[in-house]
């Protein structure tokens, strides 16, 4: 399986035309021949894609979450994505940029079944800005541009590669990394630690933030919200949601200018009242 991203710096006549040399499309002949000579064995296929929903460390990846109409909507990562469709085999899968104008990149995400020819594609362009809380950046350094393009393409081959794979395999997929999440969900001091570091060096959110999202103390925190926390930090660095679209704002026990008119508590208010009959009695001393 092909997955990597392929940087075309030629101009084709349309956008709609093949980015693939005469040469990769040779390749891709000659695969779909061996494909068609060593057919898949579905069964086993489906064995291998349960075994590696197994392992932790691709099931801590697998599910992403992002919020959607007041509910939490969850699906397949690209990392479970393409994990699937290496198992699945004899598919291909990729990027490509077709060209490169005006400060853009006109990309396609495709993903093919060798077998059948069936074919999944999506065109998308990619402005070449790095949108920051500070404002947005134009990127020139070629480096740069290659890592913003594949980080948008890949949730565009993501989707292409589950419109080619039958959709009850990827479902039992998730439920399969779902059941193995819950199983070795880590709430020892250590991981909890582990990931308030990540979401705080990532995204900026704090370990109030997410008290407030659990709505409990964080050593009280239970394995189902430790599995919903990792979702939706592989939500956020995939990049299918906003960090203010799961967690409250840091508001500051002070603002510029409020202080004075703030509420005062109990124990506030008793003291500005003694106060103010003490500076009532050294008034009346002075008259």
């Amino acid at each position: 399986m092909k997955n990597e991203l392929t940087m075309n710096n030629s101009t084709p006549a349309t956008v709609m035309d093949t980015a693939m040399s005469s040469r990769e499309t040779a390749q891709i002949q000659a695969q779909m021949v061996i494909a068609q000579k060593c057919p898949r064995n579905e069964i086993r296929a489906i064995d291998r894609i349960m075994s590696d929903c197994r392992r932790p460390g691709l099931a801590e990846k697998a599910i992403y979450c992002y919020a959607r109409g007041g509910s939490d909507i969850s699906g397949p990562s690209i990392h479970l994505a393409k994990a699937i469709a290496k198992r699945w085999g004899n598919m291909m899968s990729g990027i490509v940029e077709l060209e490169q104008r005006r400060g853009e990149s006109v990309c396609e995400a495709y993903a093919i079944d060798l077998e059948t020819n069936y074919r999944e594609s999506k065109i998308f362009t990619v402005p070449h800005i790095r949108y920051t809380k500070k404002g947005s950046i134009r990127l020139e350094d070629p480096r740069d541009i290659y890592e913003l393009v594949a980080n948008n393409g890949s949730r565009r081959e993501r989707a292409c590669i589950l419109s080619v794979i039958p959709g009850d395999v990827v479902e039992d997929a998730v439920n399969e990394c779902l059941k193995t999440m819950r199983a070795n969900a880590d709430i020892s001091p250590e991981n909890i630690k582990h990931m308030l570091d990540l979401f705080n060096e990532k995204f900026g959110i704090t370990k109030t933030q997410i008290e407030r999202r659990i709505q409990r103390r964080i050593d009280a925190i239970t394995s189902a919200q430790m599995v919903n926390l990792r979702n939706i930090y592989n939500s956020l660095k995939d990049g299918m949601s906003k960090p203010e679209e799961w967690f409250e704002p840091e508001v500051s026990a002070e603002k510029d200018g409020d202080t004075k008119d703030a509420p005062k508590s109990g124990a506030a208010k008793a003291a500005a009242a003694l106060d103010g009959i003490k500076k009532g009695g050294e008034a009346d001393s002075l008259l």
